[in-house]
């Protein structure tokens, strides 16, 4: 910044080519004051000092600005404005300072000019010149004229634009009056042909209301044959339905004496059923005779039951598998005992007693039929309301005794039967399966017998 041989600006503080300098100004320097200064003019100043800041030496930069030193040009202009005219206000080094750094690293930029009122401002304001009262009023006039003459242009601006927009809205204007001369003639043409087709319709609507009344005479005439037809076809129909309800009737006699045909019959094959059985069960117990007549004492000790220093133990053992159980139930005249809700408990203990009674019995009777063992299912008949279930082919179903439990049952059967007939009985109860075991029968769990039903 160029500074003339008339001014007295303070050395900036720390330098020592400068020492012998007369001593700074006081703070308040003459000249307008800057509270008072054009906005331009505060900006311009501001600007300078925040450029200068960034580079002046730390010494050289007031305490409340040092911390501004590390912001961008802009951003001290922008944020630290307020601190940088207060502090160029107040500080006639640091004034001094900002002038001496223009003047030696950008010297002519600050300069005062004549086509720069604004610069020429803030240099006269910086340089504390005498004259900068009048350098900050033309400036303030100069920027008065720019607004003016930017106002004078904006306002030229919209005269121009309103002229447009005016123009654009008298064509407007009249092709929207010489669509409404053509929509007038339009509709014109639309009303004289809507009377032509009014005066049409009319003629249609007579003519219409004519056949209308003969269509209703006809309707008429139509309704009467119909509801003649009608009551015709209602006789028809309640003959009809009486003939079909004597149809239904010697059907239903039909199905009733077919009904009792077929129970006739059941009940006659099952009682030639029964009767054969029993004929079986007497030919059977005629051989049994026999073979008792026929053994000549042969029930005594044979040679080898009197063998000294030996003896006969009676015991079964127990099944595990589904294979040995099968090996036991193929032998002949083998007898199955089963613990009843022992094994419905184990298989299906979800459904009500009745129900696994049932359905226990039902698998029983298909194993029967597969295998031609005789089976004995167990039950206690303690609680047992309903009747009984009833023993399939094959299958014989006991209740216990009041105050006797299924178990007592079960070993009673074991001890009935004689010793060499192979007995097996189906049950989890350890008492049980030792008790039938030292009787001789063989034990089976009540989860295989379940395995083996499952395959019936």
């Amino acid at each position: 910044m160029s500074v003339t041989s008339g001014d007295r600006l303070p050395p900036p503080a720390g330098d020592p080519a400068r020492a012998d300098a007369p001593p700074a100004e006081p703070a308040g320097c003459p000249g307008p004051a800057w509270s008072s200064l054009p906005e331009p003019v505060r900006s311009r100043l501001a600007e300078a000092a925040s450029v200068a800041v960034g580079a002046l030496p730390v010494d050289d930069v007031p305490i409340p600005l040092r911390r501004l030193a590390r912001f961008t040009p802009a951003k001290r202009s922008r944020l630290g404005r307020p601190a940088l005219l207060a502090e160029l206000e107040a500080s006639g080094a640091f004034r001094a300072a900002v002038v001496a750094w223009w003047d030696e690293h950008r010297p002519g930029e600050l300069a005062p000019t004549v086509d720069d009122p604004l610069a020429a401002a803030a240099a006269a304001v910086l340089l504390a010149d005498p004259a900068a009262a009048d350098a900050v009023a033309l400036a303030a006039r100069r920027g008065e004229a720019v607004e003016l003459r930017a106002e004078r242009d904006e306002a030229l601006a919209r005269v121009d634009k309103l002229t447009g927009e005016l123009e654009r809205l008298r064509a407007e204007l009249a092709d929207a009056r010489a669509a409404v001369r053509t929509a007038v003639q339009e509709r014109d043409a639309d009303y004289q042909q809507l009377r032509r087709r009014v005066s049409e319709q009319g003629a249609r609507l007579r003519a219409a209301l004519d056949g209308q009344v003969a269509s209703q005479q006809a309707v008429e005439d139509l309704r009467a044959a119909a509801a003649a037809d009608l009551a015709a076809l209602a006789a028809e129909r309640d003959r009809e339905r009486k003939r079909a309800e004597a149809e239904r009737r010697r059907a239903a006699d039909a199905v009733a004496e077919v009904a009792a045909a077929r129970q006739a019959a059941r009940e006659a094959r099952q009682s030639d059923e029964v009767r054969l059985g029993l004929l079986l069960d007497t030919v059977g117990g005629a051989l049994a005779g026999l073979r008792r007549e026929l053994a000549l004492g042969g029930g005594g000790p044979r040679p080898g039951d009197l063998v000294a220093g030996a003896r006969s133990v009676r015991g079964g053992g127990a099944v595990d598998t589904v294979v040995a159980l099968d090996a036991l139930l193929s032998v002949p005249s083998g007898h199955l005992i089963v613990d009843g809700y022992n094994v419905t408990k184990t298989g299906y203990p979800e459904l009500p007693l009745a129900d696994q009674r049932t359905r226990l019995a039902g698998q029983l009777a298909a194993l029967a039929a597969r295998t031609s063992v005789e089976i004995t299912v167990v039950f206690d008949g303690a609680g047992v309301v309903a009747a009984p279930t009833r023993g399939s082919r094959g299958v014989r179903v006991l209740f216990s005794d009041p105050g006797v439990l299924a178990d007592d049952v079960i070993r009673a059967l074991v001890a009935a039967e004689p010793q060499g007939r192979p007995v097996v009985v189906a049950t989890s109860d350890k008492a049980v399966v030792t008790s039938v075991c030292a009787q001789g029968a063989h034990s089976v769990p009540s989860r295989v017998l379940l395995q083996r039903l499952a395959r019936s």
